[in-house]
Formats: structure tokens, C-alpha cells, sequence
């Protein structure tokens, strides 16, 4: 399949590393929808600052939707069917939400995606996701979909080993990067975000990642 096929008006596509490209404003056009979406799940399973093993509690908020969804704390990272702070299922992952991430994926080589989580990030001006790998997850083959919403963010994207520097990538609003393949265990982050307004979601960031779990 030629990876331009079928692309948005106005997205580019950038390859970042061995199976993991940049789809440019991917998600512009259906921002609306999309927000409209998640603003439904976060009614039913509001945002929370999960702890860490540690002890330290995350400077991002953060809710799921999908059968499955990741959480965080003194017993470590996991994937769970129910909120546990409502003991209730996640909320179903919206139509929008899943045709978006399936889109993305076939677009960048990955056909047949079928996420069963949705992890939802909000940032506000400060906070920042340390470098780390997604490897809860039983199923590898599958990639990662992350679409990115609101102020700009400086996401860091590495490679298998620690050890190596990560690139710098600015994403802005509309913007999803899939990575899998040779990248799939890649070390990511995001720095600090920057102050500022969006106009549509004010001071803060969101962030959706899709993930096949089993």
C-alpha cells in the first residue's frame, strides 16, 4: 500500500524511525467529533493522577476507555477491566475514537488494528512524561496510535536502549504518531509542557494512546 494513499488534505507523512512515522494533522478535520468523544468517556470515568510503585503521583491525569485499561501504583503497572476507583467497566471506546486510530494505523503499514485500550492524557502547563517503554501489554506485534490534542508538545522518541539520545519531535493539534515493528519497545516521553491557549482546549494538552493488549 502507498502510505499516501487516502492521507487527509494537508497531512504529510514523516518517518521517525524503522516502523514508526508522524502523520502531520491527521486528526485536524475531526477535532470536534473527537473531543466530543472524549469528553463522554471522561464524564463516565473522570481523570485522575495515578501514584507510581514508588510513591510519586504522576503530574498527568489520566483515564482509559475500551475493555481494558492501564492504571498505576503501589502494586505496580497493570491493565484492568474495571475503574478502580468506581469498580465499574471502562467506558466503551467511541466509534470516532477507534476509526481514528485504526485509520492511522493502516496508514502507516499496520493493517487489521484492533485496539482493546485507550489510555487518555491531560496535560497542563508543567507537567511531562518520563521516558519509559509500553511493554504491559501481551500482545507486541500491534502498534501504538498516539493523537495528540491542544497546546504543542515536545514528544522525545528514542529507541530500544536507554542508553541512546532520544529525537525531539514537536507535535501539535491534530497530530498522530504510530510506532511499532522495530520500534515498538522504543523509549518515549514528553517534556515539560509549555504555557499557552488553544482554542478549543484552552491551557492543557490531551493525549489518547491505542493499544492492543491481548
Amino acid at each position: 500500500m502507498d502510505l499516501f494513499d487516502s492521507l487527509p488534505p494537508d497531512t504529510a507523512l514523516t518517518p521517525m524511525a524503522p516502523g514508526a512515522v508522524l502523520l502531520h494533522g491527521f486528526a485536524r478535520e475531526e477535532d470536534a467529533l473527537l473531543l466530543q468523544a472524549i469528553e463522554s468517556v471522561l464524564t463516565q470515568a473522570p481523570l485522575r493522577h495515578w501514584q507510581t510503585p514508588g510513591g510519586y503521583t504522576m503530574s498527568v491525569g489520566m483515564s482509559n476507555c475500551g475493555p481494558l485499561g492501564w492504571v498505576s501504583g503501589a502494586s505496580g503497572y497493570r491493565y484492568t477491566a474495571q475503574d478502580p476507583a468506581s469498580s465499574q467497566p471502562w467506558p466503551a471506546m467511541p466509534e470516532s475514537l477507534m476509526d481514528l486510530a485504526q485509520r492511522a494505523a493502516a496508514q502507516s503499514g499496520y493493517p487489521h488494528f484492533e485496539p482493546d485500550a485507550c489510555l487518555i492524557n491531560q496535560y497542563a502547563p508543567g507537567a511531562k512524561l518520563s521516558l519509559h517503554q509500553d511493554k504491559d501489554e501481551h500482545d507486541l506485534s500491534e502498534p501504538i496510535v498516539s493523537l495528540s490534542l491542544g497546546l504543542p508538545a515536545v514528544f522525545l522518541f528514542g529507541t530500544a536502549s536507554r542508553a541512546d539520545r532520544p529525537q525531539r519531535w514537536r507535535l501539535v493539534h491534530g497530530d498522530v504518531v504510530v510506532w511499532g515493528g522495530p520500534s515498538r519497545l522504543a523509549f518515549h516521553g514528553v517534556n515539560a509542557l509549555g504555557d499557552g491557549e488553544h482554542s478549543l482546549l484552552g491551557r492543557r494538552r490531551l493525549n489518547l494512546t491505542f493499544r492492543r493488549v491481548r
